[in-house]
């Protein structure tokens, strides 16, 4: 939920905020990293698979993980570049962390020591697989989302997994884009063959419900981007840009819901799904809500069956042009390119309006609160040769704008996740960079790509505090409290 009822920080304290310490983070690149605290100790996972744990109350280094990774030649440029954007959350269970490395394996590690006492090779690296996402630990289960699906030398394979904690054993894993048990999907390809599918990635890390053992987990676009070259006409392209509820002890689909059929434009949807209980016409409603996917639309979907319940536009977008009563997404077809060299403008931009940067959700006001950024540009499709390491995108972009009419790029908005309505909006120059965390103390931390750090209002988006960092502000917010001090 992106949400700690922590609530000694408030409305009427926040703008006393001070620095308590600082750490630089132990490599450079996009730090996209969630810090845990447990027992007054913090864990952070950053670039390259580097852990460390720092004593949380006076930030000094306790010990640290450096693992040796994998060499990748300078000509894989994608996949050497996914080990420096890794969402670097990493899965405490017991006293060991679980940590998904960029060459694809899980490490266990001892918790006070950093000790290695468990290493799994899970894929092969070398064919382009990675995990640009953190583990989820269910049950004595370690269930991971593989990335490097769209990768020239990874077709036909993309999967979410589950491991046995304590021997590294494989237990299921679930092919996103080539499921033999179901018909339906087999069919959304058009009859391209397995060895011709790319995507699907569920490259963010899923949720899980304990009422009905469900893992719930986002995935990404289809490749190459357009129809024109992948060949699958105008099918949907299961599982792309999809939801996925798995039974959590045997990876069987429970059901599915398709939030953008027919992706021409990389706008994939693996983002956070958020199991939430609302009161929605006046019925309980065990929903599962997502800002699903790049194009910023958030849907509520019943968790248990995956219908279909409300969803709401944020920023700017031009890639759906409607979403019936039941739920069916229709995929504007005039942006869909007919010839190689054909350029459409396409909004948001490849590199999306919602992105990995999290929602919060908020009990105390019952909100859902999106970080968004307003953004265009040109697609244009290519016709690529597909090398190792490589993406198999086949587009061209040009460079990112502005939506006609709309002057300021960041967007938070405020969703009543009961009726989908839209509570407030808080819109600024520069885009928001960093998840969101709501608190007990009524506030709604972000940071931003102009270096600043904030808090607003729940009930009203008004900004209460910021402060300027030294750097553009990434990874997620967390609180914690020690010897009854709350820190941020």
């Amino acid at each position: 939920h992106g949400y700690s009822p922590l609530a000694q920080i408030d409305r009427s304290n926040v703008a006393e905020l001070e620095l308590a310490w600082a750490w630089p983070m132990a490599e450079g690149g996009q730090q996209q990293t969630a810090p845990l605290v447990h027992d007054g100790i913090m864990f952070i996972a950053t670039t390259d698979d580097v852990v460390q744990a720092l004593d949380a109350a006076s930030g000094d280094l306790i010990w640290e993980f450096r693992p040796a990774l994998a060499e990748l030649p300078p000509s894989w440029g994608y996949q050497r570049y996914q080990a420096r954007r890794q969402k670097g959350s990493i899965a405490l269970y017991q006293d060991r962390l679980v940590l998904a490395t960029a060459d694809a394996r899980l490490i266990v590690l001892d918790a006070l020591s950093g000790r290695v006492l468990r290493e799994t090779r899970v894929l092969d690296h070398t064919r382009g697989y990675v995990y640009t996402v953190g583990p989820l630990v269910v049950n004595g289960k370690i269930i991971s989302g593989v990335g490097g699906c769209s990768i020239s030398s990874t077709a036909g394979g993309c999967y979410i997994m589950a491991h046995d904690f304590e021997s590294g054993r494989e237990l299921w894993r679930f092919n996103i884009i080539d499921d033999p048990h179901n018909p339906e999907q087999q069919r959304s390809w058009g009859g391209v063959p397995a060895a011709n599918r790319w995507g699907g990635t569920a490259w963010a890390t899923g949720s899980y419900d304990p009422r009905t053992n469900t893992t719930f987990w986002g995935t990404g676009q289809p490749g190459p981007y357009p129809e024109l070259l992948r060949g699958s006409g105008k099918g949907s392209l299961l599982y792309t840009n999809t939801t996925l509820a798995l039974d959590a002890d045997t990876g069987k689909r429970r059901w599915h819901y398709q939030h953008l059929p027919r992706d021409n434009w990389d706008m994939d949807s693996p983002f956070e799904r958020m199991p939430i209980d609302a009161t929605v016409d006046g019925k309980p409603r065990r929903l599962l809500v997502t800002a699903a996917g790049k194009n910023g639309i958030v849907f509520a979907l019943d968790r248990d069956t995956g219908t279909f319940v409300w969803s709401r536009e944020t920023i700017f977008q031009n890639v759906v042009t409607g979403i019936d009563a039941k739920g069916r997404v229709k995929t504007n077809e005039g942006l869909i390119a007919t010839a190689l060299g054909e350029e459409k403008f396409v909004c948001p931009s490849l590199w999306g309006g919602k992105s990995w940067q999290a929602a919060a959700y908020s009990p105390l006001s019952g909100m859902l609160y999106v970080p968004a950024a307003q953004s265009c540009n040109t697609l244009t499709p290519v016709r690529a040769e597909f090398t190792a390491g490589n993406v198999v995108g086949s587009v061209t972009a040009g460079p990112r704008v502005l939506p006609p009419g709309i002057a300021e790029a960041g967007v938070i908005d405020a969703i009543d996740v009961a009726t989908g309505k839209r509570n407030w909006r808080h819109s600024q120059r520069a885009i928001l960079s960093s998840s969101l965390l709501a608190t007990g103390g009524g506030l709604l931390f972000g940071g931003d790509a102009g270096r600043y750090f904030m808090a607003l209002d729940q009930d009203t988006g008004e900004v209460l505090w910021k402060v300027r960092l030294n750097a553009p502000i990434g990874g997620y917010p967390m609180a914690y409290q020690i010897d009854g001090v709350q820190y941020l």
